[in-house]
């Protein structure tokens, strides 16, 4: 396991583990003078063949950030497997700390051990893989959802608005709105649930990313 964070790099190996927080004791130290960081913020630990990030805090929760870009809150005393890079985030009162949890080529493969899937018949096709995606939908979709694609300190895993997203494209907001609630519609049709009301927008982006249908090499389509 490597770790990447502001004041270097740590390399982790058997069954080697780390801690992080302010604690001058921690093997990664933060910021020693930001008491909103736990003394022990978290802990790197391979078991049984697995890398775990557990957050070993009393009171603070972590955010990680899984290699496709989305979040999920760890709250103290839980733990999560460390299976593809990852991000986690640890916030302060004097600024946001970011570590990359990198397991090794190796380790991804041995977690992701394909042997015990089933047979490629009875694996399910995704809900939606039929609907076509064009070029202009994508377009629209990394210009909405451009947050949950960006690095530290740009992360944001929020749907931009409308008006903010066709700015950004030089588009009509209406033309925007239109291209992305016909998508959804056809989506829903499909049978991909949960693509309307007031959360239709977060949930076309976790289906949208899940699915790969947006990358973070996509932003590169924006407009500079």
């Amino acid at each position: 396991m490597r770790i990447e964070y502001a004041g270097g790099v740590r390399e982790l190996a058997g069954d080697e583990r780390v801690t992080f927080g302010r604690s001058r004791n921690s093997g990664i130290l933060l910021d020693p003078d930001d008491v909103s960081i736990s003394r022990t913020a978290g802990t790197v630990h391979r078991q049984n063949g697995v890398w775990w990030l557990t957050n070993s805090s009393d009171t603070r929760t972590l955010s990680v950030v899984d290699d496709v870009g989305f979040r999920q809150v760890l709250p103290p005393a839980r733990r999560v497997a460390v299976e593809t890079p990852t991000m986690v985030l640890v916030d302060g009162a004097r600024g946001q700390h970011l570590l990359r949890l990198l397991p090794a080529a190796a380790e991804r493969a041995e977690a992701t051990d394909t042997t015990a899937r089933p047979a490629a018949a009875e694996v399910a096709t995704a809900i939606g893989a039929d609907v076509l995606i064009k070029d202009a939908d994508r377009l629209a979709m990394v210009a909405l959802f451009a947050g949950y694609l960006r690095e530290p300190p740009r992360y944001d895993p929020h749907p931009q608005s409308y008006g903010a997203a066709a700015k950004r494209l030089g588009w009509p907001e209406s033309t925007l709105r239109k291209r992305i609630e016909y998508l959804r519609t056809r989506l829903d049709a499909a049978g991909v649930p949960n693509l309307h009301g007031s959360f239709a927008l977060a949930n076309l982006a976790e289906y949208a990313i899940g699915r790969g249908l947006v990358t973070r090499e996509d932003l590169a389509l924006l407009p500079r």
